[in-house]
């Protein structure tokens, strides 16, 4: 009998649903949009990827096109980063 009741009042008990119900609508949102994301990457990249290209040219800038690595100066040792 007192597992009954208990899973009695556990039923009632509404505490968290408002805010279990908001993450579920986020989540109905978000993951189809991240599924588009993932099944259409190679076409959303050639897009940004010409978009770019085209403001770069408008802009006059002659440099290169992609974030350079090569360009950072190295890390000081003795920071006081992190």
């Amino acid at each position: 009998m007192r597992v009954i009741s208990l899973l009695k009042r556990l039923h009632a008990d509404e505490r968290g649903a408002e805010g279990l119900e908001k993450l579920l609508i986020v989540a109905a949102i978000v993951l189809p949009l991240l599924g588009l994301l993932i099944v259409f990457r190679d076409a959303i990249k050639g897009w940004v990827t010409s978009v770019w290209g085209e403001a770069t040219t408008a802009a006059g800038n002659q440099g290169p096109s992609y974030f350079d690595p090569s360009t950072v100066p190295a890390p000081t040792s003795g920071g006081g980063g992190g």
